[in-house]
């Protein structure tokens, strides 16, 4: 049974593709965003979501006794947090996909939905860096590190470099894809990791 993650900075269309993919795999997968799973605080940190990664693959592991998958897509949780939740080498498999988009596209879609501009520069950074994390597990790993939850095992990968086979990341350009069409990637994804 495996855990799907599907990740992406703000704006690269996670929780739209959450909302359309759910029915077409639910009851076999559980579709949720960390939301569903515990209350969000005011000011979430790194730890945080880190502690709370771990507290899906928890709940993965409960549909993995079940013979049901999860698939957390909605939160910016990167590869690396999730491989390195302490529970995570108890899943019998995970896959991962981010969902990216151009920084024009990335500002256009903020705007519309009306986040605060002065936080632009830094949703365009995190997409970047993003990008180079779902390439090579060594880019710039002090971004999880630095302020995360102790109890994390990032020596399950912090050796790891670009074409490592054990890292892999299948990446979805949302730039110029309509919701419905990003949708449609993602369930073939999803179809293709769990007849894996």
């Amino acid at each position: 049974m495996a855990f799907l993650l599907v990740s992406g900075a703000s704006g690269a269309g996670k929780s739209s593709v959450r909302a359309r993919v759910a029915s077409a795999l639910e009851p076999r997968v559980r579709c949720v965003e960390l939301r569903d799973l515990v209350e969000i605080p005011a000011w979430p940190d790194i730890a945080w979501r880190q502690r709370t990664t771990e507290y899906a693959v928890q709940q993965a592991l409960e549909l993995q006794a079940e013979g049901r998958h999860l698939m957390l897509a909605g939160d910016p949780v990167a590869p690396g947090e999730l491989l390195a939740a302490p529970s995570a080498d108890r899943l019998e498999a995970t896959a991962i996909c981010l969902l990216d988009c151009a920084p024009e596209a990335q500002t256009a879609r903020l705007a519309a939905r009306g986040d605060d501009p002065a936080l632009l520069p830094h949703h365009i950074a995190f997409a970047d860096w993003m990008r180079g994390h779902a390439a090579d597990p060594g880019w710039m790993p002090h971004v999880l590190t630095g302020d995360g939850w102790p109890e994390m095992r990032w020596d399950r990968w912090s050796a790891w470099s670009a074409g490592d086979p054990r890292w892999r990341v299948d990446v979805i350009d949302t730039t110029a894809l309509a919701i419905p069409e990003v949708a449609d990637r993602v369930l073939a994804w999803a179809e293709r990791a769990i007849s894996r």
